[in-house]
């Protein structure tokens, strides 16, 4: 009897769990997406949208698709216009030893720019449409100086600081010829890191990447002209070129599986995001591929 009942609950947990694979299966294609329950070989798509402040989520699709073994291949979707210098590097690192393990491919949607790019380098092979924008490689730093508008109502601002370059970059004061020095110095260190990681990733040497290293923005097929892209196409034809690179056909694409967010994750992140775009026109000691 107890036998009996053992191999009754057994069914019914089993059918439990068929049930929401099949569910799953059914809401992936309702939605267009394949899910991590397809079977068979598979190429995994990681998007990558909007300004670049953090690094985390997308350190952690790779790192899943890496280890993943029924992932044969990765495609990486970038549709920003760049960002903070330190995630940019981390994620192009990221992508890096991904690549070095199994084909990472780049598709870029509408704009794909300065730290976009410095992360799109680190593909092994990069798809842009024409009408993308891309390029912008270079840094950039700004401040805002208030000194003038203080002084027109009164506002005195008294500073103690440690050392001559403290106070660096106030908005309280003119900027002096040795900070300039000294910020342009640190500018120029990363912007070599940039032109560097292009020269690399893309196998051009360093006076080619110079060439174009000077902030312009240029469309997909400018970029494939000067040897920055390596195809025209879309995200389809990205898919096409992870899975021939991995020796598949007919892959599944399958996504990252995204946790539960609540509202107020929504909503606090459209705020960080709007917020970095507001502080980029303030005074602040931040380096930028943007």
């Amino acid at each position: 009897m107890k036998k009996n009942q053992l191999v009754m609950a057994l069914l019914i947990v089993g059918a439990i769990f068929l049930f929401f694979v099949i569910l799953a299966l059914l809401l992936s294609r309702s939605s267009g997406r394949s899910t991590r329950f397809a079977l068979g070989a598979k190429v995994g798509v990681i998007e990558m949208t909007g300004v670049i402040t953090s690094a985390t989520e997308i350190l952690e699709d790779l790192r899943d698709f890496r280890e993943d073994s029924a992932i044969k291949a990765i495609v990486l979707r970038i549709d920003s216009p760049g960002g903070s210098v330190a995630p940019s590097q981390e994620i192009h690192d990221a992508v890096k030893k991904t690549a070095e393990l199994k084909p990472v491919v780049v598709s870029m949607g509408s704009v794909a720019a300065s730290g976009g790019y410095y992360i799109a380098v680190a593909g092994q092979q990069i798809v842009a449409n024409p009408g993308t924008m891309t390029g912008s490689i270079g840094v950039i730093m700004e401040f805002a100086n208030y000194e003038e508008l203080l002084k027109k109502i009164g506002w005195k601002n008294i500073t103690v600081k440690s050392g001559r370059f403290k106070d660096i970059g106030s908005p309280n004061r003119p900027m002096s010829d040795a900070d300039r020095q000294l910020l342009q110095a640190m500018i120029d260190d990363v912007q070599a890191q940039f032109v560097d990681a292009v020269a690399q990733g893309r196998n051009l040497s360093l006076e080619k990447v110079k060439e174009v290293a000077d902030g312009r923005i240029m469309t997909g097929r400018q970029a494939f002209e000067a040897g920055l892209v390596d195809k025209l196409g879309g995200l389809e034809t990205a898919v096409e070129l992870a899975a021939e690179l991995a020796g598949v056909v007919d892959p599944n694409v399958v996504y990252p599986l995204e946790p539960p967010r609540k509202l107020i994750d929504y909503l606090m992140q459209g705020t960080a995001d709007h917020l970095f775009r507001i502080m980029q026109q303030q005074s602040q000691l931040k380096l930028n591929f943007l």
